[in-house]
């Protein structure tokens, strides 16, 4: 064995939008890519808006000596304030500079968070369906992700989150708008989970965080809102990124949030900065930093995503598809018509359609579909998804 076993058996577990991309990738070098219709990955198809790429050149011609130099491990001060005045108006809570923390998109933030509060064996709940990598990140800092199913409808299980709870649970990791499902938490039941986790708290006589992860939250229909986790209860974290609202996955930047009223909040702060450091990240790209600071509420035009929303939704229901219409994101999560979600996901490939099998986040029986696509891509996928549903119907 080459590599470490343990990374050889992450490998096949994480292997599944990995084996659709190369599918994907073997399709269209045969068939063309304008014939193949991927709805596999969850890339954002838009551009970022003008005001980036003006902002972006302003940045990049400026001649301010110690633009490229290192910064404080947290961020630039200036950034970090920017960023907290208007976190401070979203939450409707009073957040400063010092309780944000810079990061190399919400996946470092995950890891930064998790490097910081996780002792051995300290375990990790998430609601499944979940994003797949979030097992990965706790095993990373010596920690176990557990999973507790939702309702049919993707909402919240309470009492599945409460029979979960341990002596060894550290934090519930939630994601809203969640992929895959697209499904939102409502304020009741955000509400009520901190309640769970206040009383788990004290019988417990231990710590356990709540943790939000939050790149789609700008990305909502229907005149939906994610409510805050700050209001619900006091030791919780936010982390997210601009991957999805600026439409820039490649630039890797994104930020932490600590509860203004999180206890050990000094110490959360401290180990998150030193964490950051010594992951290997050491500071957010500077250049990405002093853009998104300049940036605060712009977001591409989110009814681009709503269109497409209603394209998918509306191709899928005429094709006999069974599914939750997403109040956020841009992945829908229908049923599949037979219980091997694999083996479906193989027809639709059959019909140069890609999709993603549910199995893979937690939710068998499924399938995820992204739909931050063109909309020809929308449109010429149906006969394949109609041929291969009727094959099982």
């Amino acid at each position: 064995m080459t590599i470490a076993t343990h990374i050889a058996t992450f490998l096949e577990k994480s292997s599944w939008i990995r084996k659709m991309f190369e599918e994907g990738a073997r399709l269209k070098a045969i068939h063309g890519a304008e014939n193949v219709f991927d709805f596999s990955l969850g890339n954002p198809y838009m551009q970022p808006p003008e005001r980036f790429k003006q902002q972006l050149k302003k940045i990049a011609e400026s001649d301010e000596i110690g633009a490229h130099a290192y910064m404080p491990n947290p961020g630039y001060p200036f950034v970090r304030k920017s960023v907290a005045e208007y976190l401070s108006k979203e939450y409707e809570t009073d957040i400063s500079e010092n309780e944000i923390l810079m990061t190399c998109g919400a996946a470092g933030g995950l890891n930064v968070i998790l490097k910081t509060i996780l002792d051995p064996g300290d375990e990790v709940i998430t609601p499944a369906p979940y994003f797949v990598e979030y097992g990965f990140y706790a095993d990373n800092h010596g920690g176990k992700l557990k999973t507790v199913q939702t309702h049919a409808d993707f909402t919240l299980d309470l009492d599945a989150i409460e029979k979960a709870i341990t002596e060894k649970t550290k934090a519930v990791l939630i994601n809203s708008p969640n992929n895959p499902t697209g499904q939102v938490y409502s304020k009741d039941r955000i509400d009520a989970l901190g309640g769970l986790l206040s009383q788990k708290s004290r019988e417990l006589k231990r710590t356990i965080y709540l943790v939000s992860d939050e790149p789609y939250r700008k990305i909502v229909y229907d005149g939906i809102t994610v409510p805050s986790i700050f209001s619900a209860y006091d030791n919780s974290l936010v982390t997210t990124s601009y991957s999805k609202d600026l439409s820039i996955p490649g630039e890797r930047i994104g930020f932490i949030a600590i509860n203004p009223t999180a206890q050990y909040k000094p110490d959360l702060i401290n180990g998150m900065a030193l964490s950051n450091r010594i992951l290997g990240f050491v500071n957010a790209p500077a250049l990405m930093q002093r853009l998104v600071g300049s940036l605060q509420g712009e977001s591409v035009d989110i009814s681009y995503y709503a269109k497409k929303r209603e394209l998918l939704c509306n191709g899928l229901k005429d094709c006999g598809y069974d599914f939750v219409k997403p109040p956020g994101t841009f992945y829908l999560f229908p049923r599949s018509p037979i219980e091997d979600d694999v083996k479906f996901v193989q027809a639709l490939q059959e019909e140069l359609v890609l999709a993603v099998p549910g199995s893979g986040f937690g939710g068998p029986g499924h399938i995820r579909l992204a739909f931050c696509v063109d909309d020809q891509t929308i449109t010429h996928a149906m006969p394949g998804f109609e041929k291969a549903i009727k094959r099982f119907k």
